[in-house]
């Protein structure tokens, strides 16, 4: 008889599929590794039972504890399964931008779900991250993997996908390419091939909002490069301790929609039903292919997660068409109107230690009717309007002398480039007068209902 003794004896040995449609005229074979043959359907099953097993083994879990994780998802399943077969309970903490499957399937398999607002940073008590830490130091005999800083992760990818890659391509990979999220599989894999190669070229696929491009270029984490993005699974606000920039030679960066479309294109052109942050990596990696690979290299791209996580999603055409990115979309996007703006001077912004009356006196100046509030490190913190500061000054004529803050509301929201303007009508109302986004230069644009008016009515 031939069978496991648990599911996690499944895990891994997944196959390199070679790609023959989306990677039309790029020279070399590109290939990817199909992580969702794993049994909780991504590649993070490797990593979670690794932090598992290296945790037992180090006495920091012990019978009948508690796994608490802070997780965009397949970490999650990843550790429920592990969990399942060695007899642990599971909470995990994710961001409200993750799909309701993802919350669906970990409470199918025993989990407790606590969701947390996205648009918080990492530090703030009600992030994924804090609340997971938090329940930890509470709940006794808890065990807090912290798949970011925790090695574990690392050096799953180093031991069993790296291996895994080098044998099925008889060692002929000359690049590699994979989303960075936590980093683990990037620099797992990255490590490995490049002990046995060091000539071989990693990619790392990055998306607009995070932190990652700019840090390997600079040295600078630049809070300015976050601002809040759609794509699950890639992407950072913090620099996770498993990201090893040595080992990624370029990074590239992907739009959500460009990531969205693609990972439409590859379930309807190559039969592969993946996740969001896999048309991402191919996106990226095919970016990055042309005018740089050659007819004799071979290209790695590893697709990290199935379908079935993103029905509501990216695979659902109401949804996609609410969000502007529908292939056949003829609505012009925010792009058409911050084009018209790149001429114009920096954004006027106001500190939030000024006065009301500065506020209005420099409304009144510049002849607009709202304003970014931001702090002495130029993070936005908070929003004014005309309107608001008129009704208040009504109600009480001495705020004149206060500071802005006593009136300030929530920041603009950030969107995306390339959202329609059709969408774009949608989100800017009385409540919500404008928004903000960044144009190609990373440089801050507010964006109004006139501009929106003014945008639409030339169409």
């Amino acid at each position: 008889m031939r069978y496991y003794n648990s599911i996690v004896e499944t895990i891994g040995d997944t196959p390199l599929v070679k790609l023959n449609a989306v990677n039309q005229n790029i020279p070399g074979t590109i290939l990817a590794k199909v992580e969702y043959f794993n049994p909780g359907n991504s590649m993070k099953d490797r990593m979670a039972l690794k932090m598992i097993e290296d945790a037992e083994a180090r006495g920091d879990l012990k019978p009948g504890g508690t796994l608490i994780e802070g997780t965009s998802g397949n970490t999650g399943m990843g550790l429920a399964l592990g969990a399942i077969a060695k007899g642990y309970q599971c909470i995990f903490t994710l961001a409200d931008k993750q799909s309701q499957e993802k919350i669906d399937i970990l409470r199918a398999v025993g989990a407790e779900v606590i969701v947390c607002p996205t648009s918080v940073p990492p530090a703030d008590p009600r992030s994924y991250y804090s609340v997971a830490k938090r329940l930890n130091e509470q709940i006794e005999n808890s065990y807090y993997p912290n798949q970011y800083d925790n090695l574990s992760n690392t050096a799953a990818h180093y031991e069993s996908t790296g291996p895994e890659i080098w044998r099925d391509t008889d060692g002929k990979i000359t690049h590699y390419a994979a989303g960075v999220g936590t980093g683990g599989s990037m620099c797992g894999v990255a490590r490995y091939l490049k002990e046995r190669n060091p000539d071989v070229v990693t990619v790392g696929i990055d998306t607009y909002g995070s932190v990652f491009k700019k840090y390997k270029e600079t040295g600078v984490f630049d809070e300015n490069e976050i601002y809040p993005y759609m794509t699950e699974g890639i992407g950072e606000d913090i620099l996770p301790a498993n990201v090893d920039f040595s080992l990624i030679d370029h990074f590239v960066k992907v739009t959500d929609k460009d990531a969205a479309i693609m990972t439409r294109r590859l379930s309807r052109e190559e039969g592969l039903f993946v996740g969001w942050s896999c048309g991402s990596a191919v996106f990226g990696a095919l970016e990055w292919a042309r005018g740089n690979l050659e007819e004799d290299d071979v290209m790695v791209v590893i697709l990290p997660d199935h379908g079935t996580r993103y029905l509501g999603k990216v695979y659902n055409d109401i949804w996609m068409k609410d969000h502007g990115f529908l292939e056949e979309c003829d609505y012009a996007t925010v792009n058409s109107i911050i084009s018209k703006q790149n001429g114009e001077d920096a954004l006027t912004c106001i500190h939030q230690d000024a006065t009301i009356a500065e506020a209005v006196a420099l409304l009144s100046a510049a002849g607009i009717s709202q304003l970014p509030v931001v702090d002495g490190e130029q993070n936005f913190v908070g929003s004014l309007s005309d309107t608001k500061l008129l009704n208040g000054l009504i109600e009480n004529p001495g705020l004149r002398e206060q500071s802005v803050r006593e009136l300030m509301e929530a920041p603009f929201r950030f969107v995306p480039v390339d959202t329609t303007l059709d969408v774009l009508s949608s989100m800017i109302s009385r409540d919500t007068p404008a928004v903000m986004v960044r144009d190609k230069e990373n440089r801050p644009r507010i964006i109004t209902q006139f501009d929106l008016l003014e945008s639409l009515t030339e169409q």
